[in-house]
């Protein structure tokens, strides 16, 4: 199936989503590519905190079911059920700002680390915020990071490199 049925299989699955919710009439709704993988971006001027939640619990409930239900169409238009939708849902950029918010943090973090030779540990996170972590200090030879901790206090701690 191609990419552009699936954006708008998946455009038109968060419009009837929101629609169900009562926030269909007020939101812009569109599908684009970023990184290799697909946004939904429902941009609105109503108040959307509801639909994203405390530390985007909601915004993340409300993706896997519009993710859910997408597949379901795929499903049915191909008339098996074939690979998987993977696609991020943002509402008013809370994603995008969170994730430069992330990185911001994680680069700071990294920084005193450098200087202090201590190691840091950063607030609690999910497992996407977690991976942007690493991927941001992926590239920063003098400092290592590690995910330690349970669900739902996994956190990422920085450290000094050991010199070898």
């Amino acid at each position: 199936m191609s990419s552009d049925k699936i954006k708008n299989l998946a455009t038109e699955t968060a419009k009837e989503v929101l629609a169900y919710l009562g926030f269909g009439d007020s939101s812009q709704i569109s599908a684009y590519n970023h990184n290799d993988s697909l946004v939904v971006s429902i941009d609105s001027e109503d108040k959307m905190g509801m639909l994203i939640g405390k530390n985007g619990q909601n915004i993340n409930a409300l993706e896997h079911v519009v993710r859910v239900l997408t597949y379901k169409k795929i499903a049915k238009e191909l008339g098996e059920a074939k690979g998987s939708v993977n696609f991020s849902l943002d509402i008013n950029n809370y994603r995008k700002l969170k994730s430069d918010y992330v990185a911001k943090v994680a680069q700071e973090a990294a920084q005193r680390v450098s200087q202090s030779r201590r190691s840091e540990a950063l607030a609690p996170m999910n497992s996407y915020e977690r991976r942007l972590v690493h991927t941001e200090l992926a590239s920063f030879s003098n400092i290592e990071t590690e995910s330690v901790g349970e669900e739902p206090r996994r956190r990422v701690v920085i450290k000094p490199a050991l010199e070898i």
